[in-house]
């Protein structure tokens, strides 16, 4: 019988159900620290396995039958909260968030993860498409290059649609997110203005682009580009997290501070999962 919230597919419920992907996202969330968050926790396929950690972990669920049933299954050191986690307030101290998040409510889901201001590191499961933007591969967003400069993307595993019960339309995606202990840069909403105006920009590559913006002079641009080894007829997908915040520097008057990029299409430590991180 369906719960007063509806059936587990208008719930957006696609629950992980292969155990080697479940072990995955175990290990990656036991090379992070601190308290537990697991968003969308269902029936405890993460759960369960995350409270063998030893660790403090919260469960948040909606549909209230899941929530009793995982109450009953749960240790001592699971609290399972039966809310919203577009509703749900996540810890003001440092900690972890793990999560399979319904595929309707990724984008939603993961702009309230973003802004929120103690978690260190997240390993969330998401739609494939989602995954690969955000990571770089291929490419990144306008979305991603908004906040490189704060967190750290990366792609832990393709998790095929028939991991998942029932099965979505779509592959998942392992994401690993990791708040970077310094900030590439400080001025959060003027940065962010910048990077719209070069994605939204008229013109055939970055030259032109800024060029037409206005707001970097021509010679300090080739300079740039050299340093950079980056194409005038790049695209702004194109550029790194640390190329991104070298061009806001220049855009603002400020030094421009050559960063090495790992190779293009390869995520960064997708064997060795999230590192530690005491920031």
């Amino acid at each position: 019988m369906p719960s007063r919230y509806g059936s587990r597919q208008e719930l957006g419920q696609n629950f992980l159900v292969d155990p080697d992907i479940i072990k995955l996202i175990r290990r990656a969330a036991e090379r992070t620290e601190g308290p537990i968050v697991d968003l969308g926790a269902g029936d405890g396929a993460l759960t369960l396995p995350l409270s063998r950690l030893g660790r403090p972990v919260t469960a948040v669920e909606l549909d209230p039958r899941r929530v009793k049933r995982l109450s009953a299954r749960a240790p001592e050191n699971v609290k399972v909260v039966g809310e919203d986690i577009l509703r749900f307030r996540l810890p003001t101290v440092p900690h972890t968030v793990v999560g399979n998040i319904p595929f309707h409510v990724t984008t939603a889901t993961m702009r309230r993860i973003l802004v929120a201001p103690a978690w260190v590191s997240a390993v969330l499961v998401v739609q494939w498409e989602v995954a690969r933007r955000r990571a770089d591969i291929g490419g990144c967003s306008l979305v991603t290059a908004e906040s490189w400069p704060w967190f750290d993307f990366s792609v832990l595993k393709r998790v095929p649609r028939f991991a998942f019960r029932p099965a979505p339309s779509v592959d998942g995606g392992i994401l690993v997110i990791e708040r970077r202990p310094e900030p590439l840069v400080r001025e959060r909403r003027e940065y962010q203005d910048f990077v719209r105006q070069v994605f939204t920009g008229r013109g055939h590559g970055l030259r032109e682009i800024l060029q037409r913006i206005g707001r970097v002079q021509d010679s300090d641009l080739s300079a740039w580009f050299r340093a950079h080894g980056v194409s005038p007829q790049a695209l702004p997908k194109d550029l790194t997290a640390e190329q991104w915040a070298s061009l806001w520097g220049m855009a603002r008057g400020g030094r421009s501070v050559p960063r090495t990029r790992r190779p293009r299409g390869l995520p960064p430590r997708t064997s060795r999962g999230p590192r530690r991180n005491s920031g």
